[in-house]
């Protein structure tokens, strides 16, 4: 478990659209974090699970006030609003001014999120949006605490060229000068393409040349179909059949491949940032804290360089990983998406309102339910 990190160097390659979709697919829980400091999109186009609009001002802007006293990875639930499809997010900022008030908090919020994997209460993984990304932006001091950045592009020329340069400026920034080992750091750092994944499979292996002859680090990791239906299910413009949707089922493919091959390195990564930022929870879980130190001190080093070893072999044809049949986890009720109800409320945290009995999002007994429901007549701000 892990905390993932979004973003994109220019344009707009639909980072918000990309998160959304990935975390409805997760095969663990997951919280959806909008961490850029532009502000979030999800209030304007999202149904919070009461059948209402969210609330802008629970989320990222009233946990600032926490934070500033110190903040348990278990208290990031309390500012947490359940979607009407159930999936879990923590709202971003209403606009960039607000971004002020988290000035100093960013490397709190990064350690917040990555230990929240290793919560005894409430376990979940964290898929952070932070936007579009520069050098002197705030939400890149998450970094240093995720287990993978994910890059997205486009495929145009000038948007690789970008998005090859953004790399090879996180990998010094976040790995030092010794780029021949930036494979093999953490976190690692990953480009999603945003294309026809059918199609595909040379460019990706180009873009892979790319990526290496320039000493980034990075390697694409998947292709996210670029399917403007789709995404306008997604954000509830349009009514259809969303699991059966090019975007969702290439973010599917793209959890599955991410699970299967740095699951293991992802395990190693939380145990070794319990080791390194302590302070972060020892006050209210000493024991629990006390054996994951333990543990991370044995195992880290054999453990972490055997996992990324093996998570940075050649992709195979096609330009990603080859993944077992079936893929993926399914849910236990959805037989789609992320864990239900009766996971979390078992890991200690209360759940969303389901819809009302009859609703017009209410699945017929037998079929699967979305990850996301569409929501009828709710717009999507642009991103």
């Amino acid at each position: 478990m892990a905390l993932i990190a979004l973003a994109a160097d220019k344009g707009s390659p639909g980072v918000t659209t990309a998160a959304v979709a990935l975390a409805a697919v997760w095969p663990r829980r997951v919280l959806l974090a909008e961490t850029d400091p532009a502000g979030g999109d999800l209030v304007y186009r999202s149904t919070a699970a009461h059948g209402g609009p969210l609330n802008p001002n629970t989320g990222l802007l009233s946990i600032a006030a926490t934070a500033r006293r110190g903040l348990v990875p278990d208290q990031l639930w309390d500012h947490v609003q359940p979607l009407s499809g159930g999936l879990e997010v923590l709202v971003g900022l209403g606009i960039a001014e607000q971004a002020a008030g988290l000035a100093s908090l960013w490397p709190t919020l990064g350690r917040s999120f990555a230990s929240l994997a290793d919560s005894p209460q409430a376990p979940a993984d964290v898929i952070a949006d932070c936007g579009r990304i520069s050098g002197d932006t705030p939400a890149v001091e998450l970094f240093p605490h995720a287990a993978l950045v994910l890059l997205l592009s486009r495929t145009e020329p000038e948007a690789l060229a970008r998005v090859r340069d953004r790399a090879a400026h996180l990998s010094t920034r976040l790995h030092g000068g010794s780029r021949g080992a930036a494979a093999l750091a953490t976190p690692l750092i990953g480009v999603v393409l945003i294309d026809d994944p059918a199609g595909s499979g040379k460019l990706v292996n180009q873009v892979n040349d790319m990526l290496v002859h320039a000493q980034t680090g990075a390697r694409v990791v998947g292709t996210l179909a670029d399917d403007p239906a789709g995404a306008d299910m997604l954000a509830g413009r349009k009514r259809g059949r969303l699991d059966k949707s090019l975007l969702v089922r290439s973010a599917r493919k793209i959890a599955a491949d991410l699970n299967q091959q740095y699951g293991a390195a992802w395990a190693v990564s939380a145990q070794a940032q319990q080791t390194q930022y302590p302070q972060a929870q020892q006050t209210r879980y000493p024991e629990a804290q006390q054996a994951q130190q333990a543990q991370a001190q044995q195992a880290q080093q054999v453990q972490y360089r055997q996992a990324q070893q093996g998570a940075h072999q050649q992709p195979q044809q096609g330009g990603h990983p080859q993944v077992q049949q079936g893929g993926y986890p399914q849910a236990q009720q959805g037989g789609y998406g992320y864990p239900q109800a009766q996971q979390a409320q078992q890991a200690g945290h209360p759940q969303a309102q389901q819809p009302h009995q009859g609703g017009p999002h209410q699945p017929q007994q037998g079929q699967s339910q979305p990850p996301y429901q569409p929501q009828q007549g709710h717009a999507e701000a642009g991103r």
